[in-house]
């Protein structure tokens, strides 16, 4: 099994930017798809992106589409993903898991790591 721990999350102004960083143990990793998704107070975990195995295809949802960036280092096992032009409604927990696929979007797991917390200020 896969294990995570999201980091890089904070408090910013709208507009701001953070670099989220998910690393992952184990040995499947390279040859996982990845994704991105959060969770608001009071609402349903929601996708935001993914990358495929190798880093050559993304995915994002249309609402951060032009704003996130998902990427991924095999050799140091991690993934990240860049958040520019942050909007309060980015508000929210941040977590990565694999998927099934980046075309689904759905999570493999249902491990969760800890989260990191981006809270944006209007």
């Amino acid at each position: 099994q896969v294990q995570l721990v999201e980091s890089g999350g904070g408090l910013v102004q709208a507009g701001g930017s953070l670099r989220l960083s998910c690393a992952a143990s184990g040995r499947t990793f390279s040859s996982s798809d990845m994704g991105w998704f959060r969770q608001a107070p009071g609402k349903e975990r929601e996708f935001v992106a993914a990358i495929n195995w190798s880093g050559g295809v993304t995915r994002y949802a249309d609402s951060v589409k032009g704003r996130f960036t998902i990427s991924r280092d095999n050799a140091k096992n991690t993934v990240y993903l860049q958040v520019n032009s942050l909007k309060p409604e980015d508000t929210a927990v941040y977590y990565c898991n694999t998927v099934t696929s980046i075309y689904t979007g759905l999570p493999l797991s249902d491990y969760w790591g800890p989260g990191t917390q981006v809270t944006v200020s209007s």
